[in-house]
């Protein structure tokens, strides 16, 4: 395994990390979310593998992730050799408060979350998204006092507008609160729209990159049209996602399908190599509910792409809607 600072930080992550929301209670909306004796073997795959950064929110399976993820690195690992990130922002429960990131959500949601996990500290506190409804300065004041109370020892954003995060960097510098040292957002072969804004922005200002669905919601690791998998054809979240650009998807996945077949490895490692070379981005947050998932995001790490392959897999790509911010 290799590791690399996140950000404008001393903390050392490796160059995956293992995403939790498919860790959980099956559902209505989530039907392909694996139970903690099917989650187990996977988190255990990954400590064993050296991934030592995991990715969960509370929002995910109403917490049962958190509960799951937390139980689990108790059990494999060392809490001081794992990096715990979670999330805050989205509805926990019905009525005021119940959502977003206003100081009384923060304070709420920070304990709530620690208590699932069963540990007193995250290593990185995330902002799913950006709430509209609360003042930027109230949510960066509270999450600067997360910090401050030990509950918390750094900070992460996630998908939002490049202004917005210029905005938060920006404040917390003037009022020396704690700042955000990476970015989670939405990046992948078939998602490019974070070039154009965010991943300058981040470089320039040294916060880490660690981009959720690499993979597109699997679209990326198998050929176009098949849908093998439960997943596949119940993720109605990637319909959304993806639905209104499929023409021109459809030339980049054959683009990578090919590249993948003259290498004579799985789609899935050139499109994870592709996202490892781009600057600044860290770690890509795979998701995995087979160990073999695990086995060729691992494999990505020694697969270096030169540079004609990386014009031919980018040369299909045409501007998308954006997507991934809500």
């Amino acid at each position: 395994m290799k590791y690399q600072h996140l950000g404008r930080s001393g903390l050392e992550v490796s160059r995956l990390c293992l995403g939790c929301l498919s860790f959980g209670m099956p559902s209505k909306s989530h039907p392909w979310t694996l139970n903690e004796e099917q989650s187990r073997p996977i988190i255990r795959q990954a400590i064993e593998s050296g991934i030592n950064f995991f990715d969960t929110a509370n929002v995910y399976s109403a917490g049962g992730s958190e509960q799951i993820l937390g139980k689990a690195l108790r059990d494999f690992a060392r809490r001081d050799e794992v990096v715990i990130a979670t999330k805050v922002y989205n509805r926990m429960r019905e009525g005021p408060n119940g959502a977003g990131l206003s100081r009384k959500a923060i304070m709420s949601e920070i304990d709530a979350s620690l208590s699932r996990l069963g540990t007193d500290y995250v290593d990185l506190y995330q902002i799913h998204r950006w709430d509209p409804d609360t003042p930027i300065e109230e949510t960066l004041e509270a999450l600067h006092d997360v910090v401050k109370s030990g509950k918390a020892r750094y900070l992460g954003a996630s998908s939002m507008f490049a202004w917005q995060l210029c905005k938060a960097l920006y404040l917390a510098r003037e009022h020396n609160w704690t700042r955000f040292i990476s970015m989670q957002n939405h990046l992948n072969l078939l998602y490019r729209e974070e070039e154009r804004e965010m991943l300058g922005l981040c470089l320039s200002e040294e916060v880490g990159v660690v981009p959720w669905s690499p993979l597109a919601r699997g679209r990326l690791a198998r050929p176009w049209g098949d849908k093998a998998t439960p997943r596949a054809t119940q993720d109605a979240y990637g319909e959304v996602l993806y639905a209104a650009t499929e023409a021109s998807d459809r030339k980049v996945v054959d683009t990578l399908e090919q590249v993948a077949t003259e290498r004579g490895i799985p789609q899935a490692q050139v499109a994870l190599a592709w996202l490892l070379h781009k600057s600044g981005v860290v770690a890509p947050i795979v998701g995995a509910s087979k160990i073999g998932h695990l086995t060729d995001a691992i494999a990505a790490l020694e697969v270096t792409l030169d540079e004609q392959e990386i014009a031919r897999l980018e040369a299909p790509y045409v501007p998308h809607p954006l997507s991934g911010l809500a």
